[in-house]
């Protein structure tokens, strides 16, 4: 048993708040009826291990920065989240939604990685025959790759001590306990011991570690927030189920960008690259259909060409509905206001519906300009261009204001076939670099004159 003196908490299920007492709905995340007891325990007689040995200051030029060698993945799209690769003695968190496909990318990225050392991968969810099965499917041929299906984190590091592995899977952290705190698997404080054991063997051995984690129903990773400040890298792992797309984004990333992102397809035989996601996305497009418009986003250092879907119907009932699907439904809201106010269309009286094909989430304000042609094409029923892309930031007095990095984003619409780009004036001042005709609007009104033929 641990030393020290033991007390009695009370712990939020969903965000980790904790509280002398129990209540009915968390001050944290108002949530209701979340709490349950817990003992903690003092931290009177605990060893503590130094992990970096013995430190003393230094002065900062006198310290050598070694930029250690990335360990590749064997998966791009995850290189591209990751920053590079695996970092040595890295932590990284992994969450999603059951069934999304966690599994299925740790255990391809565990056949696939390029290490010299054994390959672990540690199961409490799963029996060692299931995980088989998953590997048969997915033609997993990795003979350095080790099964482990235990929740014991004793366990778990005697043999991680034996075989000294160089990446470790473990699916998923909510299964692993330690014997000497006494509350469940999955409660808060066996999160926080676990994960703090386990931060040990990442930086003291220098084992690159991937614990696969669960989210509340809110979409946030269950537990402690202390969890995700613990760990060097967030990743989520999102998409809806019912498409075939899955996104890998970074949310926290001390070694990279938070801003990249990964595209996969999934099949039969697992996850597959989207080699060109934009190409992917326009695929089953339209023809000559009102309130369809391609937006050259960017995510990260990527240029992502997407399909925004609007269709705006006379509403039925007293009050309007707007619904939007992979964008902020407050931005929306926003523009249909400017579109009312600025350019004379009376949309109160009118339900919209906004939609990102493909399942994609994009909140970038370059979006706006393509939202309010889609919501103007759907109201008119007229269909915009076919052959020209709109980007755009819209300010309440309905101006257009110029976006970043336009250059790539028209390289990546100019490879789809696309030949003339509605853009904010700010941008045109030089138009020799950019690779299609460029057309500069000041206001929403002259970009809906441009892009709404007889309008």
């Amino acid at each position: 048993m641990v030393a020290g003196k033991s007390k009695v908490r009370f712990f939020c299920q969903e965000c980790g708040h904790e509280s002398l007492k129990w209540l009915g709905r968390c001050p944290g995340c108002n949530s209701w009826n979340t709490f349950t007891e817990e003992i903690v325990y003092g931290n009177k007689g605990r060893n503590v291990i130094n992990i970096y040995g013995e430190n003393k200051p230094t002065y900062l030029e006198d310290i050598n920065a070694l930029e250690s060698e990335r360990i590749d993945t064997g998966i791009t799209e995850f290189n591209r989240v990751l920053g590079g690769g695996l970092v040595p003695g890295a932590l990284i968190l992994l969450a999603g939604d059951p069934g999304i496909g966690k599994s299925t990318l740790t255990l391809q990225c565990a056949n696939l990685v390029r290490v010299n050392k054994p390959v672990l991968y540690v199961t409490g969810e799963e029996s060692a025959q299931q995980v088989k099965l998953r590997a048969q499917r997915l033609n997993v041929s990795n003979k350095s790759l080790l099964i482990l299906a235990e929740t014991n984190l004793d366990v778990i590091e005697s043999e991680v001590q034996r075989i000294n592995p160089s990446f470790i899977v473990l699916d998923s952290i909510q299964t692993v306990f330690l014997p000497e705190v006494s509350s469940a698997p999955g409660s808060v404080s066996q999160l926080r011991e676990c994960t703090s054991k386990i931060l040990q063997w990442a930086k003291g051995l220098g084992i690159t570690v991937v614990l696969v984690g669960h989210v509340t129903k809110d979409g946030t990773v269950a537990g402690p927030r202390v969890l995700e400040h613990m760990v060097d890298a967030v990743l989520y792992f999102e998409g809806e189920r019912h498409y075939q797309y899955r996104v890998l984004r970074g949310l926290k990333n001390r070694f990279g960008s938070t801003n990249e992102l990964g595209i996969f397809e999934m099949t039969e035989n697992g996850l597959v690259e989207v080699a060109n996601p934009s190409e992917a996305f326009l695929a089953e497009r339209p023809v000559d259909s009102s309130g369809s418009i391609v937006i050259p986003c960017m995510e990260g250092t990527r240029p992502l060409l997407i399909e925004l879907q609007a269709l705006v119907s006379q509403t039925v009932f007293g009050q309007p509905r707007r619904m939007t699907t992979g964008t902020d439904y407050n931005r929306v809201t926003m523009i249909m206001a400017v579109l009312d106010k600025r350019v004379g269309l009376h949309l109160s009286n009118y339900d919209a519906y906004i939609n990102i094909v493909g399942g994609l989430k994009i909140d970038e304000p370059a979006l706006d300009l393509g939202i309010a042609v889609a919501i103007a094409s759907s109201f008119k029923n007229v269909a915009a261009k076919r052959n020209t892309v709109v980007i755009g930031e819209i300010g309440l007095t309905g101006e257009v204001r110029a976006v970043n990095y336009l250059e790539k984003r028209l390289a990546e619409a100019c490879k789809l076939g696309f030949t003339k780009a509605i853009v904010p004036f700010g941008n045109t001042k030089n138009k020799q670099g950019y690779p299609i005709d460029v057309m500069g609007v000041r206001t929403v009104r002259d970009a809906l004159e441009l892009m709404l033929e007889g309008c």
